[in-house]
């Protein structure tokens, strides 16, 4: 069950997350310690409130339950495509297509418009639908950039149980986050100290 919370405190972005919009995307629902999922696209405002803090989405976007749920489907599409890539399996062909239909939705170009005191012009129109059309494109675009370029090879999931971001390793870091490092650790420390009591 989705439970509508509101970003786990003091949970930084995973490493790539800034350069990748589509990491960032596939790490918006967090799984907790408790069980429970943290999901930032819970609810439309939740959604216009993320897709504005990444310059996806003017402000109050008017995001419809709908166009939310697109955004969703987009993700664990690319969450797909991502744990597939970092654990070198063969990807689903839907989420294949998932990507490659949200990238081939939205107009190359702007249309022709005509105002009748002005005369014709060219424009994009953002009704809430274009809206959520070009940010799907362009989510999609990034995580084909991402999976297709230079990159690739260190995309990871985190080692830290029960977490299930993603990011970009950086050296022998296999951690989204210290919290994430601090609990594999202790984890770690503990089944030593387990398996080696009498």
């Amino acid at each position: 069950m989705r439970e509508p919370l509101i970003e786990e405190p003091g949970l930084p972005p995973a490493q790539g997350e800034e350069e990748h919009l589509s990491l960032a995307l596939a790490n918006s629902a967090i799984a907790l310690t408790s069980g429970h999922t943290v999901d930032l696209l819970g609810t439309p405002a939740q959604a216009d409130h993320w897709l504005t803090e990444r310059g996806l989405a003017p402000a109050d976007a008017g995001m419809r339950e709908m166009c939310v749920t697109q955004l969703r489907s987009l993700r664990e599409q690319i969450r797909s495509l991502f744990a597939a890539r970092a654990e070198n399996l063969p990807a689903l062909p839907a989420a294949v297509q998932a990507v490659n239909d949200a990238m081939t939705r939205v107009p190359t170009a702007p249309l022709l418009l005509w105002d009748e005191k002005t005369g014709p012009y060219r424009a994009t129109s953002h009704p809430t639908t274009a809206i959520v059309d070009h940010a799907l494109a362009t989510l999609a675009a990034d995580a084909s950039d991402l999976l297709t370029g230079t990159e690739a090879d260190r995309l990871t999931a985190c080692g830290s149980a029960p977490c299930n971001r993603y990011l970009l390793r950086y050296g022998r870091r296999q951690w989204c986050s210290t919290r994430c490092g601090d609990r594999a650790r202790a984890a770690r420390a503990y089944a030593r100290r387990t398996t080696a009591s009498p």
